[in-house]
Formats: structure tokens, sequence, C-alpha cells
């Protein structure tokens, strides 16, 4: 079992002692689909895989609390921001901007990009370095614009 699920379990535990209903729904629901992905597909998540699940939930989540701002409805919204706070938790420390710029740097000087088309190469070295720490949206945008300049 992967370090991040054994930290996911005892969390929940102790959750489930605290009686923090929140919390352990939360808790609760990220290790019903890490369950579901390790029985779907056969295999044991290693932490990277864990952390690449735990990403794309609380992606998931940033979308809904938008999406039910702009419908106006401020108690989903609350909902959600509680399950991405539990969920973060669990993610390492974000970078900052700069240091999403440097490694953008040496990502394309390591692939030796020079235009559009080698966008992909850059990707394949950042992905691994900056998942669950930063917004892949956000990182894209910054190697389009040194790719362009």
């Amino acid at each position: 079992m992967s370090e991040l699920k054994q930290q996911i379990t005892l969390e929940m535990k102790a959750a489930m002692r605290a009686k923090d209903k929140p919390r352990l729904s939360t808790i609760r629901m990220m290790m019903a689909e890490l369950k579901r992905i390790e029985i779907d597909e056969r295999i044991e998540l290693d932490d990277a895989r864990v952390l690449a699940v735990l990403d794309k939930m609380s992606k998931q989540r940033r979308d809904s609390i938008s999406q039910f701002e702009e419908a106006a409805r401020m108690d989903l919204a609350d909902a959600e921001r509680q399950e991405l706070e539990v969920i973060k938790t669990f993610l390492p420390q974000p970078l900052t901007d700069e240091e999403i710029a440097a490694l953008v740097a040496s990502a394309a000087t390591e692939s030796g990009a020079s235009s559009m088309q080698d966008m992909g190469k850059i990707m394949a070295i950042l992905k691994p370095q900056v998942q669950g720490r930063a917004d892949m949206g956000q990182v894209s945008k910054l190697v389009k614009a040194a790719l362009s300049s």
C-alpha cells in the first residue's frame, strides 16, 4: 500500500474517533474512488497515481464551485469548498508562479523545444514534477508563452 493511501486511511480513522462527519465523509469518498480504480484496473495504486487521483478530484471541486457560484447556489459551493479543503490536506505544497516558470524554462532547455510542435515534449517532462502542486492549465499557458517568445 502506498504511503499516501496509508496516510489517508489513518486520517479516516482519526476523523471517526473525532466524530468529524464532514471530514470523514470526504475521506471516505476519496478512499472509494481509489478502491474503484484499483478494482477496475486490477492494480495496486502507487503514490504518484494516488496523487493524480486526488489532483483530479480537487480540479472537479474547483469546477463545481465556479458553476455553483454562477448559479447562485452558495450552499452547494460551500459544501464543495469544504471537500476541497480536506482533499488539499493530502496534496503537496503548491508551487509558486516563480517556481513554475523556472520549471518550464528548464524543461524547455532539457527538451530542446523551439516551436509550438514541441509543447508535448515539455508537458511530458513537467507533468510528473507539478502533478498535484500546480494547475495544469496554468502550466500549459506558461509553456505556450515560453514557446511563442
